[in-house]
């Protein structure tokens, strides 16, 4: 971290614990995402980080989503943890998304502890011998094969993208989008446009032999499914054990 970034992390600890909020367990990296989001203005990211901390207290008070509160969604086993990417060690979450129907977000508060608990688990399932480093992020796949057009979802993508801008900053990699129809393709040029241009790039549709060949590089075959070219048996994120602490993975 070069002097620069260390004074406006300096800052914002100084801001943040003028609001009663204790900062010595937040890690540095932890603060520069939030930095970075708001164009290292220590200012925005102090006020956006109490605002995330209210929140979380508020949402998450156990410190985890109980299974329990979202045992629709996990039993549609739509979602899989598959391990750590082969380029840069990240989590890798695949969803197959014909698993998926529209139904399942008009319950926004469930809905929203069930992105919640993907997240959580996702960023702990990387920790180093159990700990955090701050600036963990998450890759993605969204499988489209056999989507029927019924269960285009743009309240579970709205959901899940505020999630992400509002409480996530600097957590996602990369999200790509696998088998995509034409139809979908359409969708998405009009959705994302309402997305941060930051997210926008993040987004990737593979599509051509090239794309594969590359996408398959760098989630490396031995985590992927056999769906996707891997070698891999799909595990639903429910099965997957993590020996780190879950609780908050960000402080």
């Amino acid at each position: 971290m070069d002097q620069k970034h260390e004074m406006a992390v300096s800052k914002m600890r100084e801001l943040v614990e003028t609001q009663g909020i204790p900062t010595q367990k937040c890690l540095d990296q932890t603060f520069l995402r939030f930095l970075k989001a708001k164009s290292m203005n220590p200012e925005k990211a102090a006020k956006m980080f109490v605002e995330r901390e209210k929140w979380r207290e508020e949402f998450v008070p156990l410190g985890f989503i109980p299974e329990s509160e979202i045992a629709d969604q996990l039993g549609d086993k739509k979602i899989y943890l598959q391990g750590l990417t082969k380029i840069g060690q990240h989590p890798f979450l695949i969803c197959i998304s014909s698993r998926h129907f529209t139904s399942a977000s008009k319950d926004p508060l469930q809905f929203k502890k069930f992105i919640v608990y993907l997240f959580d688990k996702a960023i702990a399932s990387s920790f180093n011998e159990g700990k955090e480093i701050g600036n963990e992020k998450i890759m993605a796949a969204v499988d489209l094969k056999s989507f029927p057009y019924k269960s285009i979802d743009a309240r579970g993508f709205t959901i899940t993208f505020n999630l992400l801008k509002a409480y996530y900053p600097g957590r996602l990699g990369k999200m790509y989008m696998l088998n995509a129809p034409g139809f979908f393709v359409s969708f998405w040029r009009m959705f994302s446009v309402f997305l941060d241009k930051d997210i926008q790039e993040r987004i990737i549709f593979v599509s051509s032999e090239k794309e594969k060949e590359s996408f398959i590089k760098e989630i490396g075959g031995e985590i992927l499914p056999e769906e996707n070219g891997g070698q891999s048996k799909l595990i639903a994120v429910q099965d997957v054990i993590i020996h780190s602490q879950i609780n908050d993975p960000m402080s």
